[in-house]
């Protein structure tokens, strides 16, 4: 059974579990809004492992990570790069839905160097939307819903420079969009998409968790992509 480890990231405890030779090419998985813990990314972890050191992170609010006193797209980049000099990780594949895809593409865009390769599910440029306050499930949460409130924020009123930031992205990119039952605005992903020099696009019909309702398909996709870009 895999188990958690923690690494502080400037005063934030950050939690992963990692999967694979300690010794293979790193790979790290971020996730969305309200998502990490146990069986997120397991199935896509396991089917990877066998090539690459995997990681799965908690990002900060979420799973065993520490809830915070802030929360934001920007903070979330700086986390992951806290957390790579933690592990003394470079040259990564670094693979991200939804939030965790813009997360992704905004830290493959401010420190390219640290990237072998980029795969954003269902995540493309990101334009100001009506807001559509979320309603909190009831009980006990396994993430901070004070993170969902400002993060969604964010993402109802992204900063304009996150788009041109994400346009100058000049490693092998991948996007995996859900097709036309996404919540996601397919159009800006296939926009990103063309407007990278590196950047290829498949859909998978799948709605917007692609890796969780097809990951075989989803798997086949980036096994594929990696075995051209980063062998």
């Amino acid at each position: 059974m895999t188990h958690y480890e923690l690494v502080d990231a400037a005063g934030v405890r950050l939690a992963y579990r990692a999967w694979g030779e300690p010794g293979a090419v790193p790979l790290v998985l971020l996730h969305g809004i309200g998502g990490g813990g146990p069986g997120d990314w397991d199935t896509v972890a396991a089917g990877l492992s066998d090539r690459f050191r995997v990681y799965a992170v908690d990002q900060r609010g979420h799973g065993r990570s520490d809830r915070a006193d802030a929360y934001s797209i920007d903070l979330l980049v700086a986390d992951l790069a806290q957390l790579l000099d933690a592990l003394g990780l470079d040259r990564i594949v670094l693979v991200g839905h939804s939030l965790g895809g813009v997360v992704a593409y905004l830290f493959a865009a401010r420190h390219p160097h640290r990237l072998r390769a980029l795969v954003v599910e269902d995540a493309g440029l990101m334009y100001p939307r009506t807001p559509v306050p979320p309603q909190r499930p009831d009980g006990e949460l396994p993430f901070d819903w004070n993170a969902v409130l400002a993060l969604r924020g964010q993402i109802d009123a992204p900063d304009p420079g996150w788009r041109d930031e994400a346009r100058t992205i000049g490693v092998p990119t991948l996007l995996v969009a859900g097709g036309p039952t996404s919540h996601v605005r397919q159009e800006t992903i296939t926009e990103l998409a063309g407007a990278l020099p590196q950047g290829r696009l498949c859909t998978i019909e799948a709605g917007h968790l692609v890796h969780g309702q097809q990951p075989r398909r989803f798997l086949g996709a980036v096994r594929g992509f990696l075995d051209d870009v980063a062998p």
